[in-house]
C-alpha cells in the first residue's frame, strides 16, 4: 500500500482532491489530502503572517506520519512546499508528481517563477497581505497569504534521491500563456523526469480526474525504464 500525500494550490484546501482521493482509496491506497495552514478552510480566517515555511512544515508533518512508500503530489502553488519538504526529508518520498505546478530551485519564489499576469494577481494582495480568491474558484476557497509567494525555497539536498519525478503540464491555460511553460521546458529535456502534456485546463482534478488517478498510480509502481516525455490527450 502506498500513501499519497496531496498538496493543494493557492486558495484551495484538501477538498479539491475529493474525487481523486476516492479513486486512489478505491485502488487500495492511503490518501492524505492536506489543507495547508490558513488556506482553503472557510471556517478559519486567512492569516497574512503565514509564509512558505509554515506550509513546508505542514507537508513535513504529513510525511513524518506516513506509512510505507510515499507519493507526494502537489497542484500549482503546492509544488513549492512539497519540493522543500521532500528536500528536508531525503529518502522519505518515493515519487513526486507535479500537477501543473511550480518546481523551485534553490532561492526561487512563486513570484520569480511565474509570469506578469500572475504577478499582477499577487500584487492585488499588497495592501492586506492576502491575495484575493478569483470569481470562478470554489465557494470554499479563501484568500491566500502573499508571504508564501515571496519567500524563497531553501533547498539543501535536491531531489536526486527520489525514484520517480513526474511533471504534468496543462496545455489549455484559459487562452493565455501558461505560467508553467518555462518549468515544462526545463524538465522535458531532463532524462530524470517524465513529462506529460495533458489536453486539459489548469484544474486537472476537475478536467481529467481518471487520467490523473492513473498517472499517480503508475508513478507508485517501481520501474527501471528511463523517464520520457509523453504527450497525452
Amino acid at each position: 500500500m502506498t500513501t499519497f500525500v496531496l498538496v493543494p494550490g493557492m486558495c484551495h484546501g484538501g477538498w479539491c482532491f475529493d474525487d481523486l482521493a476516492a479513486g486512489l482509496r478505491a485502488a487500495g491506497h492511503e490518501v492524505r489530502a492536506l489543507t495547508l495552514t490558513s488556506v482553503g478552510d472557510p471556517d478559519t480566517p486567512p492569516d497574512p503572517a503565514v509564509d512558505l515555511e509554515t506550509h513546508v512544515a505542514d507537508v513535513i508533518s504529513a510525511l513524518d506520519r506516513a506509512d510505507g512508500p510515499v507519493v507526494l503530489a502537489g497542484h500549482s502553488y503546492g509544488g513549492l512546499p512539497m519540493t522543500v519538504a521532500a528536500d528536508r526529508r531525503p529518502g522519505t518520498v518515493d515519487a513526486l508528481v507535479y500537477l501543473d505546478a511550480f518546481v523551485p530551485r534553490h532561492g526561487e519564489t512563486a513570484r520569480t517563477m511565474t509570469n506578469d499576469e500572475e504577478r499582477a494577481w499577487y500584487d492585488e494582495g499588497r495592501a492586506t497581505g492576502l491575495v484575493p480568491t478569483l470569481p470562478f474558484f470554489d465557494a470554499r476557497a479563501t484568500d491566500h497569504p502573499l508571504a508564501t509567494l515571496d519567500q524563497p525555497a531553501r533547498l539543501e539536498h535536491g531531489l536526486d534521491g527520489v525514484r520517480e519525478r513526474v511533471y504534468l503540464y496543462a496545455k489549455n491555460w484559459f487562452g493565455l500563456p501558461s505560467p508553467f511553460g518555462p518549468t515544462r521546458d526545463r524538465l522535458r529535456d531532463d532524462p530524470t523526469w517524465t513529462v506529460h502534456e495533458l489536453d486539459a485546463a489548469h484544474n486537472l482534478m476537475r478536467d481529467v480526474p481518471e487520467q490523473l488517478r492513473d498517472i499517480l498510480l503508475d508513478a507508485a509502481q517501481p520501474r527501471s525504464a528511463p523517464a520520457r516525455t509523453r504527450p497525452l490527450s
